[in-house]
């Protein structure tokens, strides 16, 4: 496959199942029973963790380079992809296979996940797959269904294990992941871009490094004069110099504020006047004429 190739076929894939799932796969709601169980003793134990696209959302990212104990930076370039194309809306980081034979995922040991406390999302689900349909802004919430990917060769359906739908997700920990994946999807899925709008590479890069890569971003936030230009709690401030989820909160603020112009931000007086000219701006940022 060519590097080109390469680079379409997540969204190419993911678009052939949307179709499948819609036409062909019995929909399970929340009370619904399947039957699944995965353990050491499974003939397929660990073969599924190989040759396979993991999309991972910036709060998977968060969880696992903290899990690592290296920089959001170190993680990108170590254990991630970037596919690039020119229909790409928003980035897309995949986890990143091993070199080897079986292009396993680099995390994966001989007792199975060796941050399994710390897996993404996609990882916790299966073998449920979630469709949903976007939320509006009049409050009216999407349809919302979970199928089950029963993928050739695996075992763990012929265990005996019963599932609500409810107790799966419970017992996975996928409350917080579902909360950041809501909170990610109203940037990723803005109606700005269901209205043609398309962003600049430089805001492209905004929008990667905000998310994805947030020790980046935090030398950002608190190396430039951004929090000079706004009205943010001191408290706040000060949680994310050292929290990494309160610096993603804020990135999503930002954000929807730089990019769609959504009122997530209160710009300082001194600073909306500055703008206006009647200020001197290099006086209000503490900078030497240039």
């Amino acid at each position: 496959m060519s590097d080109k190739e390469r680079s379409r076929a997540p969204e190419d894939q993911q678009g052939g199942l949307e179709q499948k799932v819609l036409q062909e796969y019995p929909r399970l709601g929340p009370s619904d029973n399947f039957q699944f169980s995965c353990h050491p003793g499974v003939s397929c134990f660990n073969k599924c963790c190989a040759d396979v696209n993991i999309v991972l959302t910036p709060y998977d990212v968060l969880r696992m380079k903290r899990r690592l104990r290296i920089s959001s930076t170190e993680f990108l370039d170590k254990y991630a992809l970037l596919p690039v194309n020119k229909e790409m809306k928003t980035p897309l980081v995949l986890l990143r296979m091993s070199d080897d034979e079986n292009k396993s995922c680099q995390f994966l040991t001989e007792a199975g996940c060796g941050i399994y406390s710390d897996r993404p999302w996609p990882c916790r689900m299966y073998p449920l797959g979630l469709a949903a349909q976007k939320d509006t802004p009049d409050g009216w919430r999407g349809d919302r269904f979970y199928f089950l990917l029963q993928e050739e060769g695996c075992m763990g359906f012929g265990e005996q294990k019963q599932w609500k739908v409810s107790e799966w997700l419970e017992d996975q920990g996928l409350d917080d992941y579902d909360e950041w994946g809501e909170a990610f999807k109203e940037l990723s899925l803005h109606e700005y871009f269901e209205e043609g709008g398309v962003l600049s590479p430089e805001k492209m890069h905004m929008l990667f490094t905000a998310c994805y890569d947030l020790d980046k971003f935090r030398e950002f936030v608190f190396e430039s004069t951004l929090l000079q230009r706004f009205e943010i709690d001191e408290d706040f401030v000060a949680e994310m110099r050292c929290d990494d989820e309160a610096l993603l909160r804020f990135a999503y603020l930002w954000l929807r504020f730089s990019l769609f112009g959504e009122p997530t931000m209160k710009v300082r007086a001194q600073v909306a006047e500055a703008f206006k000219g009647s200020v001197e701006k290099q006086k209000l940022f503490n900078k030497e004429p240039v």
